[in-house]
């Protein structure tokens, strides 16, 4: 299955190293970041990857190119202005296959993606979202996980019955895109995932192995950690 990354935040929280650089191309151990998602993709056979690039995007595509260098097969979304992570996505709308996964371009999961996308097709759906148990151990817990089947998620107004955490993997359809995200206009992702699981239309996958992030400077001093580990 097709991967889209988001990729062209502006990083305000690790300002000011990210001032000249995009979030991205933050290096650990001498490799970009995104140099480790996309490695971890391949290795679960994940090779067609759609980068939405924005702030300092031409950095990013200039050091990847294609990505042949590391046996994948990269394409880009360019943004003129940022669309925030709902309308990037569908700023790349017409170089998506009919379903695909999203990863944020700060996240690092290591988890079996291959497990996860079959278990969308068992389940036919058109949204899924990974969730981890989070009982506000990382973040404020967003998301209730109902008979273990559909999640109903709410980035804004969170209650005290959600334990679980938005995981960062979400496998979406071309048709919810279409149908939920408006063409050339800022919207956030976070919108369409709480639409959606309002109306039962949103499944959930658990996972039980942590998150890492490079969105803030003490999530980057984590997965250096990790990475050294």
């Amino acid at each position: 299955m097709q991967c889209l990354i988001l990729a062209g935040g502006l990083a305000t929280r690790l300002r000011p190293i990210t001032k000249n650089i995009p979030k991205g191309m933050l290096p650990v151990n001498g490799k970009p970041f995104i140099e480790y998602q996309i490695k971890l993709l391949k290795k679960f056979k994940i090779t067609e990857i759609v980068l939405c690039i924005g702030h300092k995007g031409e950095m990013i595509e200039n050091h990847f190119k294609d990505g042949s260098e590391l046996g994948v097969n990269i394409q880009y979304s360019r943004e003129e202005s940022l669309l925030g992570t709902g309308g990037a996505i569908r700023n790349a709308f017409d170089l998506l296959e009919e379903k695909f996964i999203i990863l944020y371009g700060d996240a690092y999961l290591n988890v079996d993606y291959q497990k996860i996308i079959k278990y969308s097709e068992e389940i036919d759906s058109k949204a899924l979202l990974t969730i981890y148990n989070n009982e506000n151990k990382f973040d404020k817990s967003n998301v209730k996980f109902i008979d273990n089947k559909f999640v109903l998620y709410d980035k804004d107004k969170p209650d005290s019955d959600m334990k679980y955490i938005d995981y960062g993997m979400s496998i979406l359809s071309k048709s919810i895109i279409d149908k939920y995200i408006p063409l050339n206009e800022v919207y956030d992702l976070a919108d369409c995932y709480n639409q959606l699981s309002i109306k039962k239309e949103l499944a959930g996958f658990e996972v039980n192995e942590r998150f890492y992030e490079i969105g803030s400077f003490s999530g980057l001093k984590e997965f250096k950690k990790f990475i050294e580990s």
